[in-house]
């Protein structure tokens, strides 16, 4: 009887934990350093999920592995609904990327529950402003004469970036030179700088710099030309229908997550990309707002893993990764 009593007694308290939750601050894991898709749909989200959860969302950049670093991290968190991450679509690339590279596997999908779909942008091929390309047909036909001579910076090996670039580059069969950098930020600085010729970017990080004439747009993986640049043709348009890619981010928990903090997380998404200063801070950055609930992000997230695990395996090994 004591047994019943004492199993009752903690059934009703989980059950008034959970109905406090939160109680103490929420940690956003973003796996990418200031600057990148990840961190600039992060920050006013969590800023805003506050106000729903009547607890402070604190961003922790948990840099490194081109985003796996970070992953990971959240995977291994406590389930108790106090780690939340806000990932992009790297996240399931890594499970497919490190055994091919010999290496067990990171984490698995399974180790995530879905919170919610946040957005969902097509990455754009861009160069320095002051590039001799002007158009993709030109930059193909420098990469064809100049074979590994033309580099591109990423968010690191395997990462989003890196993946959408070598999928460009296989279908035109050019070779181009690949370095990568901890993170969209950085891969972005290198563009500007000089260090690097070409970038695979999320349109959001890029198009202050395209507007400024830093850099120039010459193509977009996505299905149809970006609202942000109707003038942008799609690889579909210019022969290449295989290649398409978005960068997508989104929020997540660890698997075993309780199902009561996964409510009250979706809500304070949902709410929060219904707010007013969540919708002028992505409009500021041109970032389309594409809000799936855990449901439909679920079956968004199954389809876009099979293409990114067929992007993956066509990539193959990597040398010194």
């Amino acid at each position: 009887m004591k047994i019943i009593f004492a199993a009752l007694v903690a059934m009703l308290a989980f059950g008034a934990q959970a109905q406090d939750y939160p109680t103490r601050p929420i940690t956003m894991i973003v796996p990418f350093p200031p600057g990148g898709v990840a961190d600039i749909v992060g920050r006013p989200l969590a800023a805003t999920m506050e106000k729903r959860l009547g607890q402070p969302v604190v961003i922790v950049n948990r840099t490194g592995a081109g985003g796996a670093v970070g992953m990971t991290a959240a995977a291994k968190a406590d389930a108790d609904g106090y780690t939340i991450l806000m990932t992009l679509s790297s996240i399931s690339i890594f499970p497919v990327s490190d055994p091919l590279q010999g290496r067990a596997a990171p984490y698995q999908i399974s180790d995530f529950v879905p919170i919610a779909l946040v957005t969902a942008d097509p990455t754009v091929l861009v160069v320095s402003g002051d590039s001799p390309y002007k158009t993709i047909q030109e930059f193909i036909a420098g990469a064809k004469a100049n074979p590994g001579k033309i580099n591109y910076s990423s968010s690191g090996i395997f990462g989003t970036l890196h993946v959408a670039m070598e999928m460009f580059a296989g279908a035109a069969g050019i070779k181009l030179f690949h370095v990568p950098y901890q993170g969209g930020g950085p891969a972005v600085r290198a563009l500007l700088s000089g260090e690097v010729q070409a970038l695979a970017s999320g349109p959001a990080a890029a198009v202050g710099q395209i507007q400024a004439g830093k850099m120039r747009a010459l193509a977009g993986w996505g299905a149809k030309r970006l609202e942000l640049m109707p003038e942008l043709p799609t690889f579909k348009e210019l022969g290449y229908p295989d290649v398409e890619f978005y960068i997508w981010s989104g929020v997540v928990a660890p698997a075993a997550t309780p199902a009561a903090a996964q409510h009250k997380l979706r809500a304070a998404v949902r709410a929060a990309v219904a707010d007013p200063l969540f919708a002028g801070a992505m409009a500021k950055v041109r970032t389309p707002i594409h809000y799936l609930d855990a449901p439909e992000f679920k079956d968004f997230w199954f389809e876009d893993a099979k293409r990114l695990r067929a992007a993956v395996l066509r990539i193959g090994p990597v040398a010194g990764k």
